[in-house]
């Protein structure tokens, strides 16, 4: 019995003390490969509203979600709007062959460790497509928004 609520105890502590990412908390830090292996931080986008995007070319819902994230950017690109995809694909060709067929114009860094990714790790990422608007300044507006919502949340913050 001892040993159970042992074992128990370190299953809680160990959970409760994983922070995490939430609304009003800073993004940490992700510096990447774009498809040309040039690193890509998203810090270098700092004073611009981003929406980190977390994908794979093999996870349908991600590709089925690209024409909207493409339709989203169109629109507010020249209005300070990025986007920082970060693909947890292990093949890069199969990441490479989704950008040009989803026709995915913003930034693409490959994360390429899979569910090991160590960004999608530092954002608790454990399902994809997920999602991070971030204001100008780097904090989390928003986890998931998707559709009007995310389209009114975007107009908001580039005011």
């Amino acid at each position: 019995m001892k040993i159970l609520c042992s074992l128990l105890a370190v299953v809680f502590f160990a959970s409760s003390s994983m922070a995490q990412l939430k609304p009003g908390t800073m993004a940490p830090e992700i510096s990447l490969p774009n498809v040309q292996d040039s690193l890509v931080s998203l810090s270098s986008f700092q004073g611009k509203v981003v929406l980190v995007d977390f994908w794979a070319s093999w996870c349908g819902p991600c590709r089925a979600s690209n024409p909207e994230v493409v339709k989203l950017y169109k629109k507010f690109r020249d209005q300070g709007f990025e986007v920082y995809a970060v693909s947890i694909d292990t093949k890069k060709a199969a990441w490479e062959k989704a950008i040009r067929k989803d026709k995915l114009l913003y930034t693409q860094v490959n994360d390429n460790g899979g569910w090991a990714a160590k960004a999608a790790e530092k954002y608790f990422v454990d399902e994809i497509p997920t999602t991070f608007l971030l204001d100008k300044t780097g904090m989390i507006v928003a986890i998931d928004a998707n559709g009007h919502e995310l389209e009114k949340l975007v107009r908001s913050l580039l005011r």
